[in-house]
């Protein structure tokens, strides 16, 4: 087998950290980054990220770099694992820094802030002509980072990259398939943030196990619509990177935006609810991108507007599932399945 390409992970942060140390397990070397030298040192002294990922040991291969530059040079691959709201920024720090070879690769989910733009769009503008894929799919980074059974896929234009990302990654309790459809992974990867965030409202006020399967279906159904209108592939997101991610954000309590959700159930002020989670919560800002999408394509979206409605406090939980509620009767799909509600 040839030798793996070094593999530099920008973003130490619990997906980060998780992905770094599956890599490195599978004999990737695998160098990580993260803007804070400090945390990396107790990482590297611990062998553990003490605030992601506590009490969760990490490989004695996996190298820690805090200076930008050094971790990618002569990296074959930048695996970025930023927030949305810093990815922009972060190409354009690394564009001067990287070897002419080397390839690009996201493990981030949602939207430029205040353009709706794909961030393979991004990409494809600041660092034109390399190889590119983004990483997605149903995976909580804890899990991850435990070896618990997971599985992502790994989209590109490039199916020889994609397929070696995903070789790089694959393991005996981590399956990581290939696609080509990359615009349809990374809608699934950011709007199953908006409707988990709806799962959660409804879990939050006690609506039970019934309203939740509801909002997924019909949440998912608005993911489709949407899919089929922006060019993306209907199979892409029935599979990881749609319905997949869509179930695990709606369902599991190591979600943000699920959490998120649950605290406005309970009556929780966003802000506090935000400040009480400590992380980045994607959904606050991808629910405008959607609505942005679906106002542009002329869609109505009423699960994914009434969650942009509800965190903009415009209405509370209470009212916003009273407009659902409110809909008229109507055939569940009256013109097919990518017809209007």
């Amino acid at each position: 087998m040839a030798a793996y390409p070094t593999l530099a992970v920008l973003g130490a942060g619990s997906w980060g950290t998780a992905l770094a140390a599956l890599a490195s397990r599978n004999g990737v070397p695998t160098r990580l980054w993260g803007r804070d030298a400090s945390a990396l040192a107790a990482m590297a002294d611990a062998r553990e990220n003490q605030r992601y990922l506590p009490d969760i040991q990490l490989p004695v291969e996996l190298q820690y770099q805090s200076d930008l530059a050094a971790a990618v040079r002569g990296a074959g691959i930048v695996l970025l694992v930023v927030p949305s709201h810093a990815f922009a920024s972060m190409l354009d720090e690394i564009a001067p820094m990287l070897d002419p070879g080397t390839s690009i690769a996201w493990a981030t989910k949602g939207f430029e802030p205040g353009t709706g733009r794909f961030l393979h769009e991004l990409v494809a503008e600041k660092l034109p002509g390399r190889a590119a894929a983004v990483v997605t799919g149903p995976s909580f980074a804890k899990e991850v980072a435990l070896g618990l059974p997971s599985a992502v896929t790994v989209h590109s234009d490039d199916d020889a990259f994609a397929h070696q990302l995903a070789l790089m990654l694959h393991a005996p309790n981590f399956r990581a398939y290939s696609g080509s459809d990359v615009l349809g992974a990374e809608l699934g990867g950011a709007m199953k943030n908006v409707l988990a965030v709806a799962t959660g409202v409804a879990d939050g006020m006690n609506l039970g196990l019934n309203a939740r399967a509801g909002l997924i279906t019909r949440g998912m159904n608005e993911m489709l619509r949407l899919g089929v209108a922006l060019g993306a592939r209907p199979e892409t997101l029935m599979g990881l990177s749609g319905l997949g991610d869509l179930v695990l954000t709606c369902t599991g309590d190591l979600s943000r935006n699920r959490r998120l959700g649950l605290a406005l159930g309970r009556g929780i002020a966003i802000d506090e609810a935000v400040r009480q989670i400590g992380q980045v919560v994607e959904s606050v800002v991808t629910a405008d991108e959607v609505a942005r999408l679906a106002a542009k394509h002329g869609l109505d979206l009423p699960i994914s507007n009434g969650v942009r409605a509800v965190l903009h406090g415009e209405v509370t939980p209470v009212e916003g599932l009273k407009a659902l509620m409110a809909r008229e009767q109507k055939p569940e799909y009256p013109q097919g399945l990518f017809g209007p509600f």
